[in-house]
């Protein structure tokens, strides 16, 4: 019996480097890699081995006779993505996917000296490039962060309702007890210690300090809308987020965006507290919960539910839980014709009730629902203190959906640190393959170096980059060759 990838995959490519019959794609060195939303094992060329399940690091691998009923369509799923793909050879063996060219890109010379790396964040971007320095090199690494508690996304940006994904910072936290490795929490660049200061201090210092300013609307009235990085921080229990940031007076709320972000807050803002107290949520989250009078939350998308982007599995999680409603607000006839038509997403929604909801009434209190609105554009959040409505412009013309707290969950941006060059367009620390512009020997790896996209598991590949970036240069100045990236590497003995 095959095994199969479901939910939780993080896309990080751990299994894939194990398997020993190549049936687990995409890889990272084919197209697809860059825009998947997970992996899929092909179970025509799987041999049962397990291996993959082993090496996952969010427990999301597993046999297909072993799959609870959730997550039973990711069978299908997996075997789905192989269908449309012809075989590489003509025989159905174990080995059925050809093998790629044997990968040399690193050379790391006789004699390359000790290196010294600050990586700057503790996060999956930062652990990726620690773990990759630490594996493949006899580099000393310190690691800085700003927060006296380790982990960044994994830690505080993760829905308590998720410990598999969760789980990845454990294999993480394992690196920190590495004898090439010092933490230093509570400590921030800009504040306690300089961007030059550890320019001087070390050969290399990598950024990775991920992107925690909200993206803004753009709209009349956004002061007064929360931002969902507040929120989410709110239910985790981030330490720059007081435990009474969050009000939940309001029966309903309106989310501007269909991220996983958007999507995760809707879920925990509609679940049954009950399901949530064995979780990690903040204890003053799970209280507020239990007294909340939130009865739905409405997500507003600009664009149809074929383009949202929430990913598939996220959205198919959603559809199949229980305790709360999942409705689609039909205001617009391309909505159910494209649901139908199974066009990309939105035939994932095949099945989820549909309703012309009249957003003037009060929500129903018979049970908790999430309403997905597409084609709606933000024009106004209306209120005075407090909010009264979003109004949002479809084809219908106009609209005032009534409520008294919106979320906007429209991405992210990285926040400019001192003396690093800053890309305003991107919204990320100015860079070429991770090598900061105009500051050799200094580097950036994750949503700081690429933007807000992509999950956990692509910062695998983006760590991997940077290091290679800060190997090659090094490797330079250990050949005597001047290079424009790198300082010459100090002695550590």
């Amino acid at each position: 019996m095959a095994f199969a990838i479901t939910q939780t995959c993080c896309a990080d490519a751990s299994c894939v480097t194990v398997c020993p019959v190549n049936c687990i794609h995409p890889t990272p060195d084919e197209p697809d890699f860059a825009t998947t939303d997970m992996l899929y094992v092909d179970p025509r060329a799987c041999i049962d081995c397990g291996a993959c399940a082993d090496a996952c690091p969010v427990d999301a691998i597993f046999p297909v006779d072993a799959l609870t009923a959730p997550l039973r369509p990711y069978a299908e799923i997996n075997a789905g993505y192989y269908a449309d793909r012809d075989p590489v050879t003509p025989d159905p063996s174990p080995n059925f996917h050809a093998w790629g060219p044997p990968d040399f890109s690193r050379t790391i010379p006789a004699g390359f000296p000790r290196l010294s790396v600050a990586v700057v964040g503790s996060g999956p971007a930062g652990m990726y490039a620690v773990q990759d320095l630490l594996l493949h090199t006899t580099a000393r690494v310190t690691v800085l962060d700003r927060l006296p508690v380790a982990g960044g996304l994994v830690r505080f940006g993760v829905a308590p309702d998720h410990p598999s994904t969760r789980g990845i910072g454990d294999a993480f936290a394992r690196l920190h007890r590495h004898p090439r490795l010092r933490l230093r929490l509570g400590v921030e660049v800009g504040r306690d210690v300089s961007a030059d200061d550890l320019a001087e201090r070390y050969d290399a210092v990598i950024y990775a300090v991920g992107a925690a300013a909200p993206r803004p609307l753009g709209i009349p009235g956004e002061h007064l809308s929360v931002a969902a990085t507040t929120v989410v921080g709110w239910y985790n229990g981030h330490p720059d987020v007081p435990a009474d940031a969050i009000d939940l007076s309001a029966e309903r709320v309106v989310i501007v965006g269909t991220g996983n972000v958007a999507l995760d807050v809707a879920r925990i803002l509609t679940a049954d507290p009950a399901d949530l107290a064995g979780t990690a949520i903040a204890p003053h989250a799970l209280a507020a919960l239990r007294a909340s009078k939130v009865r739905e939350v409405v997500l507003v998308s600009r664009g149809g539910p074929e383009t949202a982007a929430y990913t598939s599995q996220e959205l198919l999680a959603l559809t199949q839980r229980a305790g709360a409603g999942l409705v689609v607000d039909t205001h617009d006839p391309r909505i159910p014709t494209a649901i139908d038509a199974a066009v990309a997403k939105a035939g994932l929604l095949r099945g989820v009730d549909q309703a012309a909801v009249d957003w003037s009434a009060p929500p129903a209190h018979d049970r908790r629902r999430i309403v997905l609105r597409f084609h709606s554009t933000p024009l106004a959040i209306t209120g005075d203190p407090t909010v009264r409505a979003l109004w949002v412009v479809g084809t219908g013309g106009a609209v005032e959906i009534a409520t008294n707290q919106v979320v906007r969950a429209v991405g992210h941006r990285t926040t400019p640190l001192p003396g690093l060059p800053f890309d305003q367009t991107t919204g990320t620390i100015a860079n070429t393959a991770g090598r900061v512009t105009g500051r050799p020997g200094t580097y950036v790896v994750g949503w700081a170096k690429r933007g807000a996209t992509g999950g956990i598991g692509a910062n695998r590949t983006c760590a991997a980059e940077t290091v290679s970036a800060l190997l090659e240069d090094a490797t330079t100045e250990s050949r005597g060759t001047r290079s424009r990236h790198h300082p010459v590497a100090r002695s550590h003995g």
